[in-house]
């Protein structure tokens, strides 16, 4: 049995784990962590306004054009990544989605895992894939689902990545890590990106402006930084 650590990304969209997740994946991956991506859908209903502009566009070539956008976005960030095809806009998650997202959990045992926020009135899809990561999360440590003697899975700590308007989608930054070190391989990740390429500016005014935050509440200089939200509690022996 492998000793390599491992962290799980359960994102919606190919978008998502790189503008709110990039420098965490990339940032682990450096440190040798084995880092695997499950994209729910290839965003080729809602999350691809550029591809749909090209003259001949169909949705069989948006969906080919993001698989291939998310493919080299995760290969530059250092991660693996599988996707559902579930759809988007809405999101039709299955029982196979279901069981293979369990099996995922139980043969990476991640030592955690990144995804959205529990709430966004403005996009159904992130909710519901946050959703699912916590549902197949409980079921993959439940005993009676696919007995196996060779059973190891522990229930890893979730963080919830920032949401597009936090104020609107009761985010709360309780984590702010900085990626300054990777901060340059998440922006050439933004740039594979061409179907939302109107994101990356924005993207980049919010990584300065937590990184500003977290500088102050560390007192450690911070250029960029990802805010992440802890959706159980941490067990500690001192606060200090």
């Amino acid at each position: 049995m492998s000793t390599q650590k491992s962290g799980l990304v359960v994102t919606a969209h190919p978008g998502d784990f790189v503008w709110r997740a990039g420098g965490a994946i990339a940032l682990h991956a450096k440190k040798g962590y084995r880092m695997k991506i499950v994209c729910l859908s290839f965003g080729e209903r809602g999350e691809s306004q550029f591809a749909w502009k090209e003259a001949g566009a169909t949705l069989e070539t948006v969906k080919a054009g993001r698989k291939d956008e998310a493919e080299r976005a995760a290969a530059l960030l250092g991660a693996e990544i599988e996707f559902f095809d579930a759809g988007d806009y809405t999101l039709r998650l299955t029982d196979k989605h279901f069981d293979r997202m369990v099996d995922i959990y139980r043969e990476l045992n991640p030592s955690f895992v990144l995804t959205h926020a529990l709430a966004d009135p403005y996009n159904f899809d992130h909710p519901n894939a946050a959703h699912f990561a916590q549902e197949t999360r409980v079921v993959a440590q439940a005993m009676g689902h696919k007995p196996d003697a060779r059973y190891t899975y522990a229930a890893p700590p979730v963080f919830l990545f920032e949401p597009h308007q936090p104020e609107q989608c009761n985010f709360k930054p309780q984590v702010i890590l900085n990626i300054d070190e990777v901060w340059e391989t998440k922006y050439k990740a933004f740039q594979i990106l061409a179907a939302q390429k109107h994101l990356w500016a924005y993207y980049e005014r919010v990584a300065l402006n937590r990184g500003m935050q977290g500088g102050r509440n560390t007192g450690i200089p911070m250029t960029y930084g990802e805010a992440y939200e802890r959706l159980f509690p941490q067990g500690l022996s001192e606060l200090a």
